[in-house]
């Protein structure tokens, strides 16, 4: 098992909770949920029973629809399970929990009972079908888990100091110097093309092969096809997903769903984008009307850009229809040659990041009448009652015509203005220029 920040949130929950909630770990599939929890089970527990209701017993599943009697139903559990449960000293996992939802519903009785801890996991767990005619416990409370940040890759790699010293460069605003800048937007796009998906980093160490990581994510990525053929027969949003890639190299201001989908405009597939959303395979960042520190109130459900939670899977899913061979992205960015046709891969990952730290995204476009020009924010952050709007950049920058564009027109509503790219921080008059690993910073 791989080092994972969420291990010290379910320590909090532990501590805080003392079993008056259960924890649901909702996350996209093969992030690395069951692994983690198991691993919590065996260390911060005296005994733990894992249900995994992808292969639980119609035995098993038969338990959960009588809790008139708790006492038997724990009986049962340490019998199949071959496992003593310790009052106050052990844990129940249910794993895969949106498989049967009527386990999802005996939380609210089990905690109530007092005697155990309950951590649930899941994927898809919102979508209608998962919730259909159960009633959902109050007493769950929800963490978000995403693919592995970069720390944690650079954890993976064997690297504990790097971020450290990134984050105080950060807060003292000092350039970490230019051959330094070179190696680690080297270390950097290796986290790019690899991915936070655990088993893309582990086939990584394992092999130093691209190809075979690549595999590795081509099965996920087909495993996500098939959650959403069940969510979806019609094969939509399917189709919906495997256009991320080009929706974002047409660098329009919006997720053009006519193109994808004859006949469709926003509109009328907005069940379909909240169900993917759901699926925690994609990330969304909504067009925000009006922006300033209350965006949420301001959001166009109807324009929106889509980025994949994972830019390793990105990478993949770009060249999805073509023999590894052809992968261009992996050679181009290895060697800092993407150019800016391939450059959503930078809007990708800083997308990933700021999701990852707990940001709903919102963007802006507007028309400059002196200029006669579109222009367009990447992404926008609410801070202490103001704004801080970003524009990320593939490479080096000569303008940022549409940054200096909105600092006109929103003056008073801004409190810090950044510019993402590849090369060593500097400033610009107002402007912090980042470069990309500092992202998780803002």
């Amino acid at each position: 098992m791989f080092q994972r920040k969420i291990y010290d949130r379910l320590l909090q929950w532990k501590e805080e909770s003392r079993g008056k909630t259960a924890l649901m770990i909702e996350g996209a599939r093969r992030v690395g949920k069951s692994t983690v929890v198991e691993a919590f089970g065996k260390k911060e527990y005296e005994s733990y029973i894992m249900i995994d209701f992808s292969i639980a017993s119609p035995a098993v599943r038969e338990l959960f629809k009588d809790l008139s009697d708790l006492n038997f139903l724990f009986l049962q559990l340490q019998l199949q399970y071959r496992t003593d449960l310790v009052e106050r000293k052990s844990l129940i996992i249910f794993d895969e929990v949106q498989l049967f939802p009527p386990a999802r519903q005996a939380i609210k009785a089990l905690v109530k009972d007092g005697r155990y801890d309950y951590i649930e996991t899941g994927s898809l767990i919102s979508i209608k079908k998962n919730v259909k005619d159960i009633l959902i416990p109050s007493e769950e409370r929800k963490l978000s888990m995403y693919p592995m940040d970069y720390e944690e890759f650079l954890w993976a790699l064997g690297d504990q100091t790097t971020i450290k010293l990134l984050k105080s460069c950060f807060e003292n605003r000092k350039p970490v110097g230019e051959q330094a800048n070179r190696r680690l937007m080297r270390d950097f796009r290796l986290y790019m093309l690899v991915g936070g998906m655990p088993q893309a980093v582990d086939e990584y160490l394992q092999t130093n092969n691209f190809k075979r990581v690549d595999a590795v994510k081509r099965d996920i990525l087909n495993l996500y096809e098939d959650d959403f053929r069940k969510i979806d027969p019609t094969g939509r949003i399917s189709m919906l997903f495997d256009a991320i890639p080009a929706q974002l190299n047409k660098n329009a201001s919006r997720y053009q769903v006519s193109s994808v989908l004859a006949n469709e405009r926003a509109d009328s597939i907005l069940e379909l984008i909240a169900e993917m959303k759901d699926s925690k395979t994609v990330v969304a960042a909504y067009h925000a009307d009006d922006p300033n520190a209350g965006m949420a109130n301001h959001k166009d459900l109807e324009r929106f850009k889509l980025f994949l939670a994972d830019t390793g899977l990105f990478a993949t899913l770009a060249f999805k229809d073509r023999d590894f061979t052809e992968n261009i992205i992996y050679e181009k960015l290895l060697n800092d040659k993407l150019g800016v046709n391939l450059g959503y891969m930078y809007e990708n990952v800083v997308a990933q990041m700021l999701t990852a730290n707990g940001n709903e995204l919102f963007y802006h476009t507007f028309f400059n009448e002196k200029t006669r020009r579109n222009h367009e924010i990447d992404f926008i952050l609410s801070r202490r009652n103001k704004i801080c709007p970003i524009e990320v950049k593939s490479s080096g920058y000569k303008t940022h015509a549409s940054l200096d564009k909105f600092s006109e027109k929103f003056s008073g509503r801004i409190l810090e203005k950044y510019l993402v790219y590849t090369k060593d921080m500097q400033k610009d008059g107002d402007i912090l220029m980042l470069p990309v690993y500092m992202v998780p910073f803002l």
